[in-house]
C-alpha cells in the first residue's frame, strides 16, 4: 500500500469533500486511490498503486489552490498540467502579495481572463499563489507571463509578448 500526504487551505476542505462526500468519491474513484480529508485539511491520499497516488496528487492540489474538482480532473488526462506560481517569491511584504494579487485579477477579474484566453490555460488565483491548469504546450508561456506580470511589467506589454510567442516571433 502506497500513500501520500498533503495540506490543503482549511477553506477548501469543503470543496474537496462536497455534498455529503460526492465530490471525494468522484475523486477517489477516477484516482483509483483512497482518500481521507481532516476538518483541518490534512490530506492522506492511499492505493495499491504508487502511479495512482502521484496522480491524484495535483488534482487535490489544484482543487485547494481554487480551482472547482471537475475542472481538476482535466488532469487525468496526460496532456494537461499543474504549475504553481508563488506570489511570495516576487513580493517583499504582506502589502505588496495584495498589490500583486490584484495585477493578476485585474479590474473585475480582466486581467485573468484575457491571460486565459491568450494562452488558453486557467488560472486561478488563490492566497499566495497563481494556480494554472493547461495543455504542457501552453503552460510554460502562461508561467512565463504571470511571472512578467509579478515582476511589474505592464500588462499590454505582457500581452503583446503572449501573442509574439505564439507565432514564434519571440524567443
Amino acid at each position: 500500500m502506497f500513500s501520500q500526504e498533503l495540506k490543503i487551505p482549511q477553506k477548501r476542505v469543503a470543496v474537496l469533500i462536497g455534498k455529503k462526500g460526492e465530490t471525494k468519491r468522484l475523486l477517489a474513484r477516477k484516482t483509483k486511490t483512497k482518500i481521507q480529508v481532516s476538518k483541518e485539511g490534512n490530506v492522506l491520499i492511499s492505493s495499491e498503486e504508487n502511479i495512482n497516488c502521484f496522480n491524484a496528487v495535483p488534482i487535490i492540489t489544484a482543487v485547494g489552490r481554487g480551482f472547482n474538482p471537475e475542472v481538476a480532473l482535466m488532469l487525468l488526462d496526460e496532456k494537461f498540467t499543474f504549475e504553481l506560481v508563488k506570489i511570495k517569491d516576487f513580493s517583499r511584504n504582506e502589502k505588496d502579495i495584495i498589490r500583486l494579487r490584484s495585477r493578476i485579477i485585474g479590474t473585475n477579474g480582466k486581467a485573468r481572463i484575457m491571460l486565459e484566453k491568450l494562452t488558453n490555460v486557467l488560472v486561478s488565483v488563490y492566497g499566495n499563489t497563481v494556480a494554472l491548469i493547461g495543455k504542457i504546450e501552453d503552460i510554460s508561456l502562461a508561467q512565463r507571463a504571470v511571472e512578467k506580470l509579478l515582476k511589474g511589467a505592464p500588462h499590454g506589454n505582457v500581452y503583446k509578448y503572449i501573442e509574439l510567442q505564439k507565432k514564434g516571433e519571440l524567443m
